[in-house]
Order: C-alpha cells, then sequence, then structure tokens
C-alpha cells in the first residue's frame, strides 16, 4: 500500500468517527413525560433539602439523638459533625456528604421518631383534655361511670374514687370547684398514666 492510499483511509476512518458523533441515537433519548425522569434542577432541590435535614439532626441534643433510630453510618457521621461544629466550612461539606449517606438510609423510621418527638406537647395536650373528660364523666354519671372506670383501671380503690366523686360532684352543684375537683383528676392521672 502506498502513502496515498494509507492516506485515504485515515481520512476515511476519521470522516465516520465524526459521523458518528454528531448523529443523534434516538433510542436513548430522554422523554419528559416519563415519571422516573429528575431534572437536574429537581435533584438539586432534594439535595438541598437532604442538606437541611441533615443540619436539623446536627442539632439535635444527645438525649434526642438516642431517641431517634440511626444507622451505624449515621451516627459515626454526627459524632463527628459535634466534633466540627465550630468549623463552618468543614461542617458544610460534611453536612453534604451526611446527605449522601441520608440518600441511601431509610428514612421513614428517623422521620417518625423525629415527629413523635416534636408532637410530645400536642400528645400531652390530648392526654390531658381525656383526663378532664373522664373527670366530668365521673362527676356527670355517678355509679355507672365509677364502675366502668373501675373496670378499665382495676388497680384503682373503690372507695377513694367514690369518696372523691362524691366530694368534688358537691363542688360543682355549689359551682365552687376546688380541692376535691383537683384531686379526682389528680388520681385518675396517677392510674391513666
Amino acid at each position: 500500500m502506498d502513502a496515498s492510499g494509507l492516506l485515504v483511509l485515515v481520512v476515511y476512518y476519521t470522516q465516520i468517527d465524526v459521523n458518528l458523533v454528531i448523529m443523534p441515537d434516538y433510542n436513548h433519548d430522554i422523554d419528559e413525560f416519563d415519571e422516573d425522569y429528575k431534572s437536574k434542577s429537581e435533584i438539586k432541590r432534594e439535595m438541598l433539602a437532604l442538606q437541611d435535614f441533615a443540619y436539623k439532626l446536627v442539632k439535635l441534643s444527645k438525649a434526642e439523638r438516642a431517641k431517634v433510630p440511626f444507622t451505624e453510618e449515621l451516627l459515626e457521621a454526627l459524632v463527628l459533625a459535634d466534633k466540627i461544629k465550630n468549623k463552618p466550612e468543614a461542617l458544610r461539606r460534611h453536612v453534604r456528604f451526611m446527605s449522601k449517606v441520608l440518600l441511601e438510609t431509610d428514612m421513614d423510621p428517623i422521620n417518625h421518631a423525629l415527629d413523635v418527638m416534636a408532637n410530645k406537647h400536642q400528645q400531652d395536650t390530648t392526654k390531658f383534655h381525656l383526663l378532664e373528660v373522664k373527670r366530668d364523666a365521673l362527676i356527670a354519671n355517678g355509679n355507672a361511670e365509677i364502675e366502668s372506670t373501675l373496670d378499665e383501671y382495676p388497680a384503682m380503690e373503690r372507695q377513694k374514687l367514690r369518696q372523691l366523686v362524691r366530694q368534688a360532684s358537691k363542688e360543682v352543684k355549689a359551682d365552687a370547684k376546688g380541692k376535691y375537683y383537683k384531686e379526682l383528676f389528680a388520681y385518675i392521672k396517677q392510674f391513666t398514666q
């Protein structure tokens, strides 16, 4: 083969490579209506949300962290985050790492534990309200309610409960809710917790 034939061959292969690069492959185009497709902006928003969540986890106290079921890798990351809290740039990089770890972690148990901690006050308020309803039902319904309460909480003393209900109902009738009204509430609370 002479030099001119070799030159033609090189030019021919170069044109083929150029054509292959330029021609789009329609089989691999991204369908914008594909449900699994995420835009770059959406991926960034998700990562920023995970970073905010990681910052929230870093800010938890050790007592609060003990209530949350973290993976071993997340626990190690939180210990390291505690060590570098006073170094903002290092903490920022570490939080980015934590967000990548969170991306691979099952978030349901962590979110559930955080929700329980956040709603503790609301749960206490609900329990308090239910105790008030129980006390008012005892005062209003008398013996029938006392019997059902004793069936529900067998550890309660029948005589003491009857005495407290009788005294509290006298106070309610006199429109002077006082000592026994509060004592009945405390007695019910003692057995319901």
